[in-house]
């Protein structure tokens, strides 16, 4: 069975997150208790189930102690993915003040006073560490809920064995993404946004492409930053990883950090040397998937 554990900061898109599963076709539960979930999936194995999505968070206090031992055992006879949805604090705090619910941990029977709202959610950071450590990280502290739905849209496409990495573009106007693993700087490189023609277009266009293919520096980036995840690659894989995120960024995330991500993403899909390996690779673009598509 493929299990996918649903899990993170409240606030940063767990809802969002388990309805794209469930709108994909999976058996999908929301709030599941820590202690429910080996009879649940051994329920679901009986009835023929292939593939469920199960939301936790950090309601279930102690018990999510319990929940690394648990997914281990799982393993042994399923395919078993976390992910971790994050965001910073002060996005999480403006996410509250405008839907006016209450976080689930501003309420402890112990405490003669409630917590506050930060003090709630540095305390579910703590709860929950020991998962994020293990799990496949989305920050959607800039991303919109269409974007988290297209991203988990993605991630449901790959193959849940092997290790996963993902070509990021961002702009560092908006932030480095919680989740990277490695962050490559490319705004030492000429910027199109200076060309009237090109501001408005971004690294998916054929006239951006043209212009950035032509400079010796963008050329050279790309090679090294290939170069450097090749020599390392093997050891990633060796430490046992699931997921690898690669972050490449730009001044605003349109034009030079898109095209060097979908440049080396073309690369390591092309080589089929790596195939062995069980290597899945996804293109993200934070800001520009960000945008709402154009309705026609």
């Amino acid at each position: 069975m493929q299990i996918n554990l649903i899990t993170g900061i409240s606030g940063s898109g767990k809802s969002v997150a388990l309805r794209a599963f469930e709108d994909a076709g999976y058996d999908c539960v929301d709030n599941l208790p820590v202690s429910l979930l080996e009879n649940l999936i051994s329920t679901l194995v009986k009835e023929n189930s292939e593939r469920v999505a199960v939301a936790i968070d950090a309601r279930r206090g102690q018990s999510l102690a319990e929940l690394p031992s648990i997914l281990e055992n799982l393993r042994v006879n399923h395919q078993v993915r976390v992910v971790f949805l994050n965001a910073n604090t002060n996005t999480l705090v403006q996410r509250f003040s405008e839907t006016r619910r209450r976080h689930p941990l501003s309420t402890d029977a112990q405490k003669t006073q409630p917590a506050t709202l930060i003090e709630a959610i540095d305390k579910e950071r703590s709860l929950l560490e020991p998962l994020r450590a293990q799990a496949h990280s989305i920050d959607t502290s800039n991303l919109p809920a269409h974007a988290l739905r297209s991203w988990i849209r993605d991630l449901i496409k790959d193959k849940p064995v092997g290790l996963t990495v993902i070509f990021e573009s961002f702009g560092f106007k908006k932030g480095v993404p919680s989740e990277a693993d490695l962050v490559f700087d490319v705004r030492c490189l000429p910027n199109p946004h200076y060309d009237n023609v090109l501001r408005p277009l971004t690294g998916n266009d054929k006239p951006v492409k043209e212009f950035l293919e032509k400079i010796p520096e963008v050329i050279s980036m790309e090679g090294d930053i290939t170069q450097f995840i090749e020599k390392w690659l093997p050891h990633y894989i060796a430490d046992g990883r699931s997921y690898l995120t690669v972050a490449i960024g730009c001044t605003g995330g349109q034009h030079r950090s898109v095209y060097l991500v979908n440049r080396i993403g073309e690369h390591f899909r092309a080589q089929k040397d790596l195939s062995a390996l069980q290597l899945n690779f996804l293109d993200r673009h934070r800001e520009l998937d960000s945008i709402p598509a154009a309705k026609s």
